[in-house]
């Protein structure tokens, strides 16, 4: 199997269909931590931006404001479909997308001011590998910014309705420090070895707890239907014996009533860390 194949697979199958159809969705839900790269790209002066993990699109196509060049790199072909749409529908003239596995692609050494990435560096095969074939990329004196999930106690998001359907289901392994997964940067200590094991310097991780509407806003049962088409619910009921799936998803439509604003949505808590690195 080649470099990083599963997640290939993975982010061109069904995970990438959910995020297509809930594009939107997902940019509500995540803006505070797009906000946060952004103030990273403003506060200094920058003229190419990489952006790693893009998906589809919205961060690279922002940071084109602020940029002369924004390139955003993903596996997944349909999510970049999107992005260049947005792109086009935009007139964003100065934004590219690239599908490649930012571990093993060749860019130019030396050819971008800053690398950020919105949760799109935790999946990697190699890590090291990766963030040094990163740093290469970069300017002397040029820097990374990303943030990645602190560990799932500290995402209120993931454990109301977690635990909520555990009463009925078993819960999926979803990969801890070490991964590749969603909790493989969770720890700062491994973070920070990471990068320095990468030739990065001047490590700084800073936490990030931002409470986000769950699915970017809706009714609690159309916060629940976006929450049943990601991967995670996936994993989670599957596999799970009919009956028990439908306590299971009652039991979280409970769980998520009691944390719904009327006219904003299910609000939940999360917890990330945003690193920033110069090479």
């Amino acid at each position: 199997m080649s470099v990083n194949q599963q997640q290939a697979e993975h982010w061109n199958g069904a995970e990438s269909s959910h995020w297509v159809e809930h594009a939107d969705r997902y940019d509500r839900q995540l803006a505070p931590f797009a906000y946060a790269l952004l103030e990273q790209v403003q506060s200094s002066d920058v003229d190419r931006v990489l952006d790693i993990g893009c998906g589809c699109g919205v961060t690279t196509i922002t940071l084109a404001q602020h940029a002369l060049r924004a390139t955003g790199v993903d596996l997944s072909q349909p999510m970049l479909n999107v992005a260049r749409q947005r792109a086009a529908d935009a007139g964003r003239t100065n934004v590219d997308f690239v599908v490649a596995d930012a571990q093993t692609h060749h860019f130019e050494a030396g050819s971008f001011d800053i690398v950020i990435s919105r949760f799109g560096v935790m999946f990697f095969d190699d890590p090291v590998a990766a963030f040094t074939n990163v740093r290469r990329s970069l300017a002397v004196g040029g820097r990374v910014a990303f943030v990645s999930w602190q560990g799932l106690e500290a995402n209120e998001w993931l454990l109301v309705p977690g635990l909520a359907a555990a009463q009925h289901v078993a819960l999926p392994d979803l990969a801890g420090d070490g991964g590749p997964g969603m909790f493989s940067l969770s720890k700062p200590d491994s973070i920070s070895e990471l990068l320095a094991r990468a030739g990065f310097r001047n490590v700084q991780i800073d936490p990030l707890g931002p409470t986000i509407t769950l699915g970017g806003g809706g009714t609690v049962d159309e916060s629940l239907d976006y929450l049943l088409g990601t991967g995670i619910a996936r994993a989670l009921l599957d596999s799970a014996e009919p009956e028990a799936r439908i306590r299971a998803i009652d039991a979280v439509r409970a769980a998520l009533t009691e944390h719904y604003e009327p006219g904003i949505g299910v609000r939940l808590g999360t917890g990330a860390w945003l690193t920033t690195a110069t090479n």
